[in-house]
């Protein structure tokens, strides 16, 4: 009973409802982004040590252990990104209504970016030194994928780092964290389980990049009006209600 009600706090408690979906969202569209897509074959055959013709052979095993451990990598940076962001909202609590709209303002221009206006602003910092390929860098890769390549999808990150501000509470920010790591680390691994297929996917998001940018970028302009407007607010009040009227099943 009282892991339920944790639980249940957890999740209604917040804005984490209405939020978490979006996360995994963003981290899909974060993977569809010119600055991710193109990399994933040289990405998967680093964390392996594998060349394209056995990964086009469907070895699997060696495969998807690889792609786990990277994602696991990057998935720790960015859950310190949301325990920090979150924490950071609790401290500032008192100012909620003003922050709130100042990130709703951010992640706009973060949107507007992510759909290619302000292109001069747009840039990638990598870093120079990377680990032996194989399995066993495979986690360090990802530890450095999540620092180095944090400028280049930093429009959805910096929109769900400021939904992790606005939760509040250092574990609902991790939590928020993890879900957008979901949507960026689950198309990894479908790749990995089935890579001649989604070669083929690739091929048509790169031939549809405009329409994948202006959607993504819409969105996140969507989530920064919602956030300036304060019917962000609003509608996780209502969804606290609308929630708080079901009991849990746990």
């Amino acid at each position: 009973m009282i892991l339920a009600a944790g639980i249940e706090e957890t999740i209604t408690g917040g804005t984490l409802a209405l939020a978490l979906p979006l996360a995994a969202l963003a981290g899909m569209v974060s993977f569809l982004s010119p600055c991710v897509l193109p990399l994933v074959p040289g990405y998967l055959s680093y964390v392996t040590g594998m060349t394209g013709e056995d990964l086009a052979e469907q070895r699997k095993g060696r495969l998807v252990a690889g792609v786990a451990l990277f994602v696991l990598g990057f998935t720790l940076v960015f859950m310190a990104y949301g325990f920090f962001f979150g924490g950071l909202g609790h401290w500032l609590k008192t100012y909620e209504e003003v922050i709130t709209r100042v990130l709703g303002a951010v992640t706009i221009v973060m949107g507007l970016l992510f759909m290619g206006f302000f292109v001069n602003l747009q840039r990638t910092f990598k870093t120079a030194r990377m680990p032996g390929p194989g399995v066993a860098g495979a986690p360090l890769l990802g530890l450095l994928f999540g620092l180095g390549w944090t400028p280049c999808i930093g429009p959805t990150l910096t929109a769900i780092q400021s939904l992790a501000m606005t939760e509040a509470t250092p574990v609902r920010g991790g939590v928020l964290s993890f879900f957008y790591c979901v949507g960026l680390g689950l198309p990894f691994l479908l790749t990995a389980l089935a890579y001649r297929k989604a070669l083929t996917v690739f091929g048509w998001v790169k031939n549809h990049y405009r329409l994948v940018m202006r959607l993504g970028g819409g969105m996140l302009v969507l989530i920064g009006v919602l956030l300036v407007t304060g019917l962000w607010t609003e509608l996780n009040n209502e969804l606290r209600v609308w929630i708080g009227s079901f009991g849990t099943v746990i």
